[in-house]
């Protein structure tokens, strides 16, 4: 059965005729209502995507990566860098050590102990007394600290006169061992004849008392051999 306004065609189905309004089913109602909410769907995700794209920033692209292997460096992040401090910056003082050796400090040491302080560096000396009291260094030259060579002599002006000293008894030792007794003792060896050989005399003689300083002359080596002359024969 056919409702008004219905009209049957050649296939037995009914054909709408114009002005004529359908009641929507549930179907269709759903239908409906699915397609309108995905176009709001789809309204609101263009818009959000539109805003993003929008108000993003450009990025610069990153630089390739070396041939060598090394991983590339995004420029667009920031590196982390440690603020500066005023512990971190140069405090414009600088110690230095002075290279090779010095004068050690000698001033106001006995002169025996100084002497021995350079002796100990492989360096000379030379006393020069003086007309005071007291056996201290006033002062040296070159001055303490100053930078020298192995070898070089040091002058020590020591306040009082040079003391009194016993000279070594030299005889029958080598030449060498008994110029390191002269020195040893304060005093400086003078050769007579040459420094080869054994001691055969000294002058002054062990035991004496000279002061620092003085000289003691050694003979070193054996005495040359006098050959006797021949007297002339008798005339006839």
């Amino acid at each position: 059965m056919t409702e008004a306004g219905d009209v049957m065609t050649d296939e037995g189905y009914p054909d709408r005729q114009p002005g004529v309004r359908d009641e929507p089913g549930p179907d269709r109602t759903r239908l409906l209502l699915g397609g309108g909410l995905a176009m709001v769907l789809l309204a609101v995700i263009g818009a959000s995507g539109g805003w993003v794209l929008a108000g993003e920033p450009d990025r610069p692209a990153a630089p390739p990566a070396a041939a060598s292997g090394t991983p590339s460096v995004d420029a667009t992040r920031p590196t982390a860098t440690a603020p500066s401090t005023a512990d971190d910056r140069p405090t414009g003082t600088r110690t230095t050590t002075a290279a090779g050796l010095t004068v050690p400090q000698l001033v106001g040491i006995d002169f025996e102990q100084a002497r021995g302080e350079l002796r100990n560096r492989r360096l000379g000396w030379r006393l020069v007394f003086g007309s005071g009291s007291g056996r201290a260094v006033e002062r040296t030259s070159p001055e303490p600290g100053t930078p020298v060579k192995r070898g070089v002599t040091v002058t020590l002006w020591v306040a009082g006169p040079a003391p009194a000293v016993s000279v070594p008894d030299l005889l029958a030792q080598s030449c060498a061992d008994a110029a390191d007794d002269l020195v040893a003792a304060g005093l400086y060896p003078r050769y007579r004849t040459g420094r080869q050989g054994p001691v055969t005399a000294q002058d002054p003689a062990g035991g004496s008392s000279v002061r620092w300083n003085d000289p003691v002359t050694l003979t070193c080596g054996d005495e040359p051999a006098t050959t006797p002359t021949a007297s002339p024969l008798p005339s006839p």
